[in-house]
């Protein structure tokens, strides 16, 4: 079972119906004991990065969540979802973060004709392509919708990069670990072939 983390943050429900849409059933749990048993796990979100770890917190559910990756089951992150796997973010002051991958999580500083958040379609390159992105071209649109983005202190995690008045990281990949800036779940028939793959992923 695919079990989507309800943690209070974000439409988890767009989430659940992308996988509905290309035949896998998802659950939605904020269950510490339902997240520990899933067999994929997939930790969604929208908002505040401070927020999101109090919350987590508060429902029992970072242990799952890092049992869960250190198990080996896979594992997608997606939006805040990325932000939270890492050590710190500097969204409205300094917040610890899951610790999963070193680095951090900072705000876009842009010249005046690039808006903030960053916000519609983007295209990714894929310098590392891993599993989940089975079928999906260089140069593919995304949707993203974030003010904040993820600066790994080690580079080969970094599975796609994307263009906003530089590169930055929107996706990363560790073994069965995949986390996403974009939405997939948001992001047409592209976006439903990622959630197949990781649907389909062994684990």
């Amino acid at each position: 079972m695919i079990t989507i983390i309800d943690y209070g943050m974000g439409n988890l429900r767009s989430v659940q119906k992308g996988f509905e849409r290309i035949g896998h059933e998802a659950a939605l749990s904020s269950d510490p004991a339902e997240a520990t048993a899933a067999s994929k796990v997939v930790l969604p979100g929208v908002g505040a990065f401070e927020d999101a770890m109090l919350e987590l917190e508060r429902r029992g559910l970072i242990e799952p969540v890092l049992k869960a990756i250190g198990s080996g089951k896979p594992f997608l992150g997606i939006c805040l979802g990325l932000q939270l796997l890492f050590d710190v973010s500097y969204e409205h002051g300094e917040h610890r973060g899951l610790g999963v991958l070193p680095g951090e999580v900072v705000r876009f500083d842009l010249p005046p004709e690039y808006s903030v958040p960053h916000m519609g379609w983007n295209q990714v390159s894929i310098p590392r392509r891993p599993p989940i992105l089975e079928g999906i071209d260089e140069g593919t649109y995304f949707y993203f919708v974030h003010s904040y983005y993820v600066v790994p202190r080690n580079r080969d995690v970094i599975a796609t990069e994307t263009d906003y008045g530089g590169d930055f990281c929107s996706m990363i990949w560790r073994d069965n670990l995949f986390a996403t800036q974009f939405h997939p779940e948001k992001s047409q028939q592209d976006g439903l072939r990622i959630l197949k793959n990781f649907a389909e992923f062994p684990g």
